[in-house]
């Protein structure tokens, strides 16, 4: 698993912002990508607890979200 580019993070960073000013893009599929960012973030940083808890509580939100369809 690879660490995500810079023009990944900063492209969901524009949807995130697009989302929250216009309604544009699925809040779900935007929190799905935030986690799968994060759990890369951690995977590239072993025995980082917190960004492995950060990582585990955006893929327990996403997976909620999906849920609840």
């Amino acid at each position: 698993m690879s660490r995500p580019s810079i023009s990944e993070v900063t492209a969901l960073i524009a949807d995130l912002a697009d989302h929250r000013k216009f309604g544009l893009g699925s809040y779900r599929e935007l929190m799905s990508r935030k986690a799968d960012l994060l759990e890369r973030i951690a995977a590239g940083l072993p025995g980082d607890t917190e960004a492995a808890e950060i990582a585990a509580a955006a893929r327990a939100r996403a997976d909620e979200l999906k849920s609840t369809g």
